[in-house]
């Protein structure tokens, strides 16, 4: 056989592992769409919208009787607090950048979708709920939560969206957040969540 037949696959071989190899990246590539798999934001997608990045630091159900979970639930409108039978607490902790020079809203229309279309918004606790997400601007080349404060210490290390889903929805999985732009609700990003 001529030796360029026979370089011909090899040649094909490594253009081949080239692409595959391309395509992986590390565990935080910034997409606009993608799947949250790990704690503390391990593996966690950065999801572009408009000009401030979303990073899902953590998602999970929490637990009332719990003395950690019962601080994330402070300050929750009465009316609110108690929970339905078939319903359940679900915490979803955001990082918020702002990587221009100027102060930008962060997002206001946030929610949660299931795979059978039920849709979730957050419950926003009072102003003594230190750890809860609450749309405001973020300074030029800020971050939220600001680096050094005790949201940003505590394990989470991140913002918290409040959802009182139902226990059904754990079931038709995967859970989906979507942030939208508040300058221009046509830009959105999600990201399958992490139960």
């Amino acid at each position: 056989m001529p030796a360029r037949l026979r370089t011909a696959p090899v040649a094909l071989l490594a253009v081949l592992a080239a692409l595959v190899l391309g395509g992986c990246g590390d565990s935080h590539t910034r997409v606009t769409t993608g799947t949250y798999a790990g704690e503390s934001g391990a593996n966690a997608p950065y999801l572009n919208v408009g000009p401030l990045i979303y990073e899902v630091q953590l998602s999970r159900q929490l637990n009332p009787f719990n003395n950690e979970d019962s601080a994330y639930l402070q300050g929750v409108p009465p009316a609110l607090a108690k929970l339905e039978p078939g319903k359940e607490w679900f915490a979803v902790f955001l990082q918020v950048y702002n990587d221009t020079n100027r102060p930008l809203q962060a997002s206001n229309a946030i929610w949660i979708t299931d795979t059978q279309r039920n849709v979730y918004h957050p419950i926003v606790p009072a102003a003594t709920n230190m750890f809860a997400y609450r749309p405001r601007r973020v300074p030029g080349k800020g971050e939220l939560p600001v680096p050094g404060t005790a949201e940003r210490a505590f394990g989470t290390q991140g913002e918290m969206l409040l959802f009182k889903i139902a226990i059904v929805s754990l079931d038709n999985r995967p859970l989906e957040l979507k942030v939208v732009d508040p300058q221009n609700p046509k830009r959105f990003a999600s990201a399958e969540l992490d139960v």
